[in-house]
């Protein structure tokens, strides 16, 4: 089992910045991929990002690519979503999630086996 937490959502301006942070506890956090999924009113779970076991690779959605960057620390079982140059569109509720995987380019959220809670993003225009 691997219990993840978000934080750092919150109401920013368009064209403003956030940090989320995603504390995991449980199993070696480092035998995961992490990825960044969000969910707006009324749409599908949607694909932000992902980030490999070492942190040395990432994939990015197209629509996030060159604003977002994700980081993780595995002494510190974090992971990490800057988003810069928000975007009204980018509001929603944001979602850590972990899986074991041969890619570290998982887009499919079935294919995730743990999740956070998540947390509001709301970029006001």
């Amino acid at each position: 089992q691997v219990q993840l937490v978000e934080s750092g959502g919150g109401l920013v301006q368009a064209g403003g910045s956030l940090r989320l942070s995603c504390a995991a506890s449980g199993r070696t956090f480092s035998n995961y991929i992490m990825g960044w999924f969000r969910q707006a009113p009324g749409k599908e779970r949607e694909f932000v990002g992902t980030i490999s076991w070492s942190g040395g690779r990432t994939y990015y959605a197209d629509s996030v690519k060159g604003r977002f960057t994700i980081s993780r620390d595995n002494a510190k079982n974090t992971v990490a979503l800057q988003m810069n140059s928000l975007k009204p569109e980018d509001t929603a509720v944001y979602y850590c999630a972990a899986e074991t995987s041969f890619s570290y380019r998982e887009t499919d959220p079935r294919e995730y086996d743990y999740w956070g809670q998540g947390t509001q993003v709301t970029v006001s225009s």
